[in-house]
């Protein structure tokens, strides 16, 4: 790396391996020195484009975003290159489709044909999107396309070193942050908005090392869903989600769940911490889901000092028939189902929460293998509910108010099973 690729990203967050920074460098690229007009009227794509390109062939640096309300439709980042966005600029989506090509990109779990996201990059190293701007969506007729898939805000594919941090982002119908394929990722102190179905807040599909830290996600749909594609190809791609901390986090969905997992896990996830967070709102807190014909794991899942207020579930689990089929579902008899294994969770506070696990709706050709519950505090209205799991423990669960029984189970195996009251 040379010395302007170590000016640039110098040190600010740090993950793993990952040293990385939005600091400006002495190559500093302004867009309006490219023609931005900042007014909410002009469209500003092509100033922006120019802009994000000098700073490429020049090797890196940090692309400027000043005050203004900026009007633009798709633009691609280069590796190296920081988009800072200053305090009161606002990048706002062209109601124009045409102004977002048509491309390739995986959406729920398979490739097709969708439209080239408001700001992304592919296949490029040390990108970076920071500042306490803002980021608003393509009205609500682009956002609801699904045939070819409408713009997503922000979607990073096959990148190495991302840094977002600071902004806010508004959006309807569909996904805001969608990194594929990507290694070393660092999402820290974003405000996300959005409303109505597929308005999922964070999507990490297929990526290794990944931070999201001091979130308010605020969403219609999954606040944050892990994936890792749909079907036998993605299985056989074998590229799997893996090693993701969630941490002080404000977590609400309208609709769905807080941390979604399953939808598309045929190529895997494995060793999710989530930590520290508050979720509120939601039907499910965490939601772990899936069918026959997914296949793939969910593998060493930690959840530890989290409260959850105001909901319907904390936990569900429902592995037998959860989302739509795949064009090419793992057929396999041994590996259709989904497996699941060694699921921790500690330290949970719950308040006015109407089932605490509903966890019932497991294959019986693949028991859940390794759960685990400790120190559980607060009121619900139902217990646990469990079905087809070994290697279970449960101790110190001080729940209160609940109805009926504190342990609904069929072929449930370990310790610490029986009420405690």
């Amino acid at each position: 790396m040379n010395r302007l690729r170590l000016l640039t990203f110098a040190v600010i967050f740090g993950f793993g391996g990952l040293a990385f920074s939005a600091a400006a460098d002495a190559r500093n690229f302004d867009v309006r020195a490219f023609g931005a007009t900042g007014d909410g009227t002009h469209k500003d794509t092509a100033a922006f484009q120019k802009a994000l390109d000098a700073c490429r062939s020049a090797g890196g640096g940090t692309v400027t975003v000043a005050p203004g309300h900026y009007l633009i439709g798709s633009v691609v980042l280069g590796g190296n290159t920081t988009l800072q966005l200053q305090d009161g600029a606002t990048l706002a989506g062209s109601p124009d489709i045409a102004d977002y090509p048509l491309t390739q990109v995986r959406f729920e779990g398979e490739f097709v044909s969708g439209h080239r996201a408001l700001i992304s990059a592919e296949n490029a190293n040390n990108v970076a999107i920071t500042g306490n701007g803002s980021i608003l969506g393509p009205p609500l007729d682009i956002g609801r396309l699904r045939n070819p898939r409408g713009p997503v805000l922000i979607e990073l594919v096959g990148c190495t070193n991302v840094a977002l941090s600071d902004f806010s982002t508004h959006y309807e119908r569909l996904w805001s942050i969608h990194p594929l394929f990507c290694q070393n990722v660092v999402i820290k102190n974003l405000t996300i908005r959005s409303v109505s179905l597929n308005g999922d807040g964070i999507d990490v599909d297929s990526c290794r090392d990944v931070l999201i830290e001091g979130c308010d996600i605020n969403t219609g749909d999954d606040a944050i869903s892990l994936k890792s594609g749909r079907g036998e190809a993605a299985a056989r791609m074998d590229r799997p989600t893996e090693n993701v901390t969630i941490k002080n986090c404000t977590l609400i969905s309208s609709t769905f769940a807080a941390i979604g997992i399953g939808t598309e896990l045929s190529g895997g996830i494995s060793n999710t911490l989530l930590e520290d967070c508050v979720l509120s709102g939601v039907q499910n807190g965490i939601f772990l889901k899936s069918r026959n014909g997914r296949g793939g794991y969910i593998k060493n899942f930690t959840g530890r000092n989290l409260t959850i207020r105001d909901s319907a579930t904390f936990l569900g689990i429902e592995l037998l028939d959860k989302g739509i089929q795949a064009s090419d579902p793992v057929t396999d008899e041994t590996n259709q189902w989904t497996e699941v294994s060694g699921i921790h969770f500690e330290h949970i506070t719950v308040d006015n929460v109407s089932y605490f696990l509903r966890a019932q709706g497991v294959p019986p050709e693949r028991p859940i293998d390794g759960f685990t519950l400790t120190d559980v505090h607060g009121t619900c209205e139902h217990a646990l509910t469990m079905a087809n799991m070994k290697n279970v423990a449960l101790a110190d669960i001080n729940l209160t108010n609940y109805e009926g029984r504190f342990l609904t189970e069929s072929h449930v195996e370990g310790t610490g099973l029986s009420d405690p009251n």
